[in-house]
């Protein structure tokens, strides 16, 4: 059970980091893994960060489901549906500096990607390499939003249909990863959560999403791409020293 201090940090964690979320399409749950890589062990943390963004993203995803583009959804569920399959033939469980490092580093190898290679989420067969490369992200790290976004940045979709779809996809990865740590690895690497935090996670996400929906609204779509990218890659300069720093101890 964790202390009374531990606890009240995931609390106010998982509240702020759902509403950025809720405004962004991501960045919270980047913001969130880092927070629980600190206070827990890794495959704990994976399995409560995928209880909690799976209720924060899938309640996302209600929210906005009329906007959910679903061929887009269904070429990223194959993708995902591969990448679980080698993941858990090899049993990857990456270690806490490393899996820091990774989360660090994927919004600078996004915004390092070449222009004349042009990734569109809507274009035949980029929603299935999407997935497969997400979820690998998933399971190596946590989060996947910083390359995610890379697919989504040249589609044709408004913020509302990239906030929506992205929900989606993003539930499902999360759904993938609670399977993965929750029972398809081996018994030393399983993560458990208690039902109560878990229960008191995905209330507390599904109130930072619903508070966040007005703000969502106001932005316009330029200003909510700039404010996404900001927080992203602030975020990603933390984790990297952090890791690099773990590392060298």
């Amino acid at each position: 059970m964790p202390s009374t201090f531990v606890l009240f940090v995931l609390a106010a964690s998982v509240l702020v980091t759902s509403f950025i979320s809720g405004i962004l399409g991501m960045a919270g749950g980047m913001i969130f893994m880092g927070v629980l890589l600190a206070l827990l062990t890794v495959p704990k943390a994976m399995v409560l960060h995928g209880v909690t963004q799976l209720a924060s993203n899938g309640w996302r995803a209600i929210l906005w489901r009329r906007s959910i583009d679903w061929r887009v959804f269904r070429g990223n569920a194959y993708g995902s549906i591969a990448a679980l399959a080698a993941f858990t033939l090899v049993q990857l469980v990456a270690s806490k500096p490393v899996a820091l490092l990774v989360l660090g580093v994927t919004p600078f190898i996004a915004l390092a990607l070449p222009e004349k290679l042009v990734l569109d989420v809507q274009r035949r067969g980029h929603s299935f390499v999407c997935g497969v490369i997400c979820t690998g992200l998933q399971l190596l790290a946590g989060v996947s939003g910083p390359i995610l976004d890379m697919f989504f940045v040249r589609s044709n979709m408004d913020r509302r249909a990239v906030v929506a779809t992205k929900a989606s996809t993003q539930s499902l990865g999360h759904i993938i990863k609670i399977a993965y740590f929750g029972g398809l690895v081996g018994a030393a690497q399983r993560g458990t959560v208690e039902f109560w935090l878990g229960a008191l996670m995905v209330a507390l996400a599904i109130t930072g999403t619903t508070l966040s929906r007005r703000v969502l609204e106001k932005l316009t779509d330029a200003s909510f791409r700039k404010w996404t990218r900001w927080t992203v890659m602030t975020t990603g300069l933390v984790y990297l020293s952090t890791g690099a720093w773990l590392l060298s101890r």
